[in-house]
């Protein structure tokens, strides 16, 4: 049985619980943890419906379509726009507005950096979110704080940390490492950020411009969303160089880039398993 019979009732149901008949679908690419599909209703409108199993992943949707709104209400940088969460038959659903792609623009870097610089100059006056959410399949803690140092260690690194040593990772002592990391940090205002920004979060929309997708939002160091993109690759060096010239980085920024880094390894170490427990091990030594 192939992805859009085993799903084709419950986006059935789903349209119907919000007013729309499904004419057509197709399965798009998704991650691990949702199945992913295309469809047109009547009226010809659209979307973009994702699927998961709701007992796993609890709150995921709901917490997913609040951070794509916090994103789209910054109007600095194309986001699609979450209609509909719900839950049919033990399944959760988000459902999204289709963005028609296209190829990149000549200047798509340089945009894609002013774009980030001007998103990250969101703030708020506290650092964390109103709402805990997910880092992928794991859950992503939100609670707010004052200092980037304390929200950055009790909400991101400690967290984490705290599953690999449960999940038998022995990291060793980190009590000094998490007082160096926190003395490095630099006192920079709260910055809404998208949160899991690697290559596969980003499209080209139909005006050749960048679409953030698959958010883990937070107000958080800004330095967090430009390390993530540093880790795997995928961006271009005319981004950073156009971010910073809007933006510019406090000084010691590349000290701190495997700082940043990390959080996501930790989080790839407790997804993924032992292939990231030497590169995490390596960063908590430097900054010991």
């Amino acid at each position: 049985m192939n992805a859009e019979s085993s799903f084709s009732e419950v986006i059935k149901q789903a349209g119907e619980e919000n007013g729309f008949a499904v004419k057509k679908m197709r399965s798009l690419t998704g991650g691990d943890i949702n199945n992913v599909f295309f469809i047109e209703t009547d009226f010809l409108r659209k979307l973009v419906i994702k699927i998961n199993d709701s007992n796993k992943y609890p709150g995921m949707f709901e917490a997913e379509k609040s951070g794509l709104e916090e994103l789209r209400n910054a109007q600095v940088i194309d986001v699609p726009e979450g209609l509909f969460t719900g839950e049919v038959q033990g399944k959760s659903y988000l459902i999204l507005r289709y963005i028609e792609t296209a190829n990149k623009i000549p200047e798509f870097w340089e945009v894609f950096g002013e774009q980030m610089a001007a998103l990250h100059k969101t703030t708020s006056s506290k650092f964390g979110f109103k709402t805990d959410n997910y880092i992928g399949s794991l859950p992503q803690y939100n609670k707010r704080y004052d200092s980037a140092s304390e929200f950055y260690v009790s909400q991101r690194l400690e967290p984490q940390l705290k599953m690999a040593q449960n999940s038998g990772y022995d990291l060793g002592k980190t009590t000094t490492f998490l007082k160096n990391v926190s003395e490095l940090i630099p006192d920079e205002p709260p910055a809404l950020i998208h949160g899991d920004l690697w290559g596969g979060n980003y499209i080209v929309n139909a005006e050749g411009f960048p679409c953030l997708i698959d958010p883990a939002v937070a107000y958080a160091p800004r330095e967090m969303d430009l390390s993530m993109m540093k880790l795997f690759g995928g961006f271009d060096a005319e981004l950073f160089k156009s971010y910073n010239s809007h933006f510019p980085l406090e000084s010691g920024f590349e000290e701190r880039v495997p700082l940043w880094q990390l959080y996501y390894l930790l989080v790839h170490l407790n997804i993924f398993g032992l292939g990231y427990k030497n590169s995490v091990e390596n960063i908590i030594r430097q900054y010991t």
